[in-house]
């Protein structure tokens, strides 16, 4: 039988042990200074996102493709921008207020296009006319690419428009080219699930 002095030894051991190891725990979260809410990051899974809450052992991350993660304090990500910004003294209102203007900021961002159901999962093949190998593309990568063409040519139309340094008949002109390019691309308006988010060209009186 194991004596009780010894029994109680072996307890003292593992309380100071596990003690030991909370205190490790503890020291190594705290040591690293802690990202603030409105910092955004760049994770190696999920891609850019921005704090949003911060707890004992986590950050409450919104990424942009991805929506809300939860990841570990000491997680390997790329801090992009900081923000020194305490917890306890931000509402949500700020943190809500803080991503949309830091995504706004840090743009190259679109809104969540929807790829028609039936090319969902599909491949896009370029077979050419001798007997080389043929070029396989997943369609939503294709997609992604149409889409971010769209999203490029309204961003220049913004441009154009406000801009200060041309008059109103080069505005009008140069409207006509992207209006033209639309025209274009009215081919691949087929992918598109919503007709609200499509090319739309020059339209015929």
């Amino acid at each position: 039988m194991v004596s009780r002095t010894r029994m109680v030894n072996l307890f003292s051991i593992q309380f100071v042990f596990r003690k030991s190891l909370e205190s490790t725990v503890f020291v190594k979260t705290y040591a690293m200074k802690l990202l603030g809410i409105g910092s955004r990051i760049d994770h190696p899974e999920y891609g850019k996102g921005v704090v949003t809450n911060v707890s004992s052992q986590h950050y409450w991350v919104t990424f942009i493709e991805n929506g809300l993660e939860t990841i570990d304090l000491d997680a390997d990500f790329e801090v992009i921008e900081r923000s020194d910004d305490d917890v306890d003294t931000v509402s949500l209102f700020d943190v809500e207020s803080s991503l949309v203007s830091i995504l706004k900021k840090w743009g190259d961002t679109h809104e969540r296009v929807a790829i028609a159901d039936k090319w969902r999962g599909g491949k896009l093949i370029l077979e050419p006319g001798d007997n080389l190998a043929n070029k396989e593309m997943p369609i939503d990568t294709f997609f992604h690419k149409i889409v971010m063409v769209r999203d490029r040519l309204r961003v220049m139309e913004q441009k154009i428009n406000s801009s200060k340094n041309l008059d109103d008949q080069e505005k009008v002109d140069l409207q006509q080219y992207i209006t033209r390019i639309y025209g274009s691309l009215t081919s691949f308006n087929v992918l598109f699930k919503n007709k609200s988010d499509q090319f739309v060209g020059e339209r015929t009186k």
